[in-house]
């Protein structure tokens, strides 16, 4: 099946789908009733969705060549993400690309329930001119109350400053620098927060129930509430009669428990309630950014390089995966050859970091060695998501080390221990790609290319006619050299031949190899 083959089950815009057809065959079919969505994922290695689609445990199991699923938007809801992970399936998503706009929707709410615009509208529109009933309410000097201060919370925040409005927070995982940066006070507590806020606006990623009865009563009756986060987070029904008993003045919904709503919850017919149907990300900016961020984290995950905005797997800064991406390959590359190199039982791998790839995060590298270390050796799917989880259930014992660089920039090394002794491997990233530059003791010489092929790796003593001895004995069974490379430890010491072969060598090319009496050793590796 082809590996590039990418399914869209749900509307995505235009510049989505295009950036997905420069990386794979792309499907869009959108719509499908669950049954023919599970009769058709097995064929994709990619899955990208919004809200409509339930992407099930049973759809994941029934997608067995899915690496990653991608979410056009924040939340994964839809996704069982448990199901995911287990099957070592990326789920990816777009937390910034609806920011922006989720962050003007709560503004716009703001000033409209400050204003009473809507109820105003539907009065003039009705017949009606009563400016009195309409009386506003500056927000110039007034003090907003922001539940969650990630990323939506920040911008509501930066733009309520604008207003000369005064803001509080409350979010126990923001540090204190990042309130101070924002200009924005910190509240204790969400009691403390409803207790001087005269509006509060819920941007938060925590589930369940953040706002309820106790909460409602610690607020001041000049509160207006705004919810654009989840339907789930506010009791609405406590909320409604806190407002017709006149202890909250009133409040702006964007979300609810059940979308759409009945037709008679009484939210939607509250004077003192404005409501809209979702709108928080539906802007033609927010769309397009979304819908271009997760295509471009699954183009990366298909090429094996790791997605920003992993929801299973730990967030990549943009700034680490710049770097960090084109070594992804190199440790993989690294880890495959040295483990085809090794003999006896695994005691224990060492990976080393060196460079400024030692500076960042290097979780992605590490889930890299760990699919280099076990390929051709499970069939699981190992990937930066359960790669920890598979090295753990076998018992692997990994050490990281980080360390300057000295040779090259940046350099990753895997030296795998065993009942045997020990193979080092080292790679760096050149402009063509991941070379492997040292093997063993070997580091003066060695510049393997890790194209698909056969290797030939041949230990012998550094004498003259060696490198023609090899080349004849290749050349008289029909096997082409398609590269060589020479690492020694000194002049006529032990040295290393690293030949790569076109094709692979029969057993006795190899016996006849090591009869050789110079050559102390020959052994095959392969890169896929």
């Amino acid at each position: 099946m082809d590996s590039r083959k990418i399914l869209v089950a749900d509307p995505i815009t235009p510049d989505g789908v295009a950036l997905l057809q420069r990386g794979g065959e792309v499907d869009v079919r959108t719509g499908m009733p669950r049954d023919a969505l599970v009769a058709c994922v097995g064929e994709y290695a990619a899955l990208v969705v919004r809200s409509e689609t339930q992407v099930t445990r049973e759809v994941i199991e029934a997608g067995k060549q899915l690496q990653v699923i991608g979410r056009a938007g924040i939340g994964v809801d839809n996704i069982d993400v448990d199901a995911a992970t287990e099957r070592g399936i990326l789920v990816v998503n777009a937390p910034l690309g609806n920011t922006i706009s989720t962050a003007e929707h709560a503004i716009a709410l703001m000033l409209a329930l400050a204003r009473n615009i809507p109820q105003a509208h539907a009065s003039v529109t009705g017949g009606q001119w009563d400016r009195s009933k309409f009386r506003g309410y500056e927000v110039r000097g007034k003090t907003l109350g922001i539940v969650g201060l990630g990323n939506v919370g920040s911008e509501v925040a930066r733009r309520a400053k604008g207003l000369d409005m005064n803001v509080i927070a409350r979010d126990p995982y923001v540090a204190a620098d990042r309130f101070a940066m924002l200009g924005v006070e910190v509240a204790e507590s969400i009691e403390e927060l409803m207790e001087r806020a005269d509006f509060v606006t819920l941007h938060t990623v925590a589930k369940g129930q953040v706002i309820g009865e106790a909460e409602l009563a610690r607020a001041r009756p000049s509160l207006r509430l705004i919810n654009t986060a989840r339907g789930n987070h506010v009791d609405y029904t406590a909320l409604l009669r806190a407002i017709d008993e006149g202890r909250v003045a009133g409040a702006a919904i964007d979300v609810f428990p059940a979308e759409p709503p009945a037709p008679d919850d009484p939210l939607l017919h509250h004077e003192k309630v404005i409501v809209t149907p979702h709108l928080g990300a539906l802007t033609a900016e927010a769309q397009e950014r979304v819908a271009v961020d997760v295509a471009e984290q699954i183009l990366a995950v298909l090429r094996g390089q790791p997605a920003q905005y992993a929801v299973n797997a730990p967030m990549i800064a943009a700034e680490s995966m710049a770097l960090l991406a084109p070594y992804v390959s190199v440790a993989e590359k690294v880890a495959s050859l040295a483990t085809q190199l090794t003999a006896g039982q695994l005691d224990n791998i060492e990976i080393g970091y060196m460079g400024a790839i030692g500076q960042h995060d290097t979780t992605a590298l590490r889930a890299a060695v760990i699919r280099g270390l076990l390929s051709g050796i499970t069939e699981e799917r190992v990937t930066i998501v359960n790669a920890s989880l598979i090295a753990e259930s076998r018992g692997m014992r990994i050490v990281e080390r980080k360390a300057p660089a000295e040779d090259y920039m940046n350099l990753v090394s895997v030296a795998v221990h065993t009942s045997s002794g020990a193979v080092r491997v080292a790679g760096t990233h050149a402009h063509d790609g991941p070379r492997i530059v040292a093997i063993g003791d070997f580091d003066s010489g060695i510049d393997i290319p890790t194209g698909s092929g056969w290797l030939l790796l041949c230990e012998n003593q550094d004498q003259p006619g060696m490198v023609g001895a090899v080349g004849k004995l290749l050349g008289d069974h029909d096997i082409n050299i398609s590269f060589m490379s020479l690492g020694r430890e000194s002049v006529r010491g032990r040295a290393l031949m690293v030949l790569g072969l076109d094709d692979e060598p029969a057993p006795h090319v190899l016996d006849e190899l090591r009869q050789h009496p110079n050559i102390l050793s020959a052994r095959l590796a392969k890169f896929d």
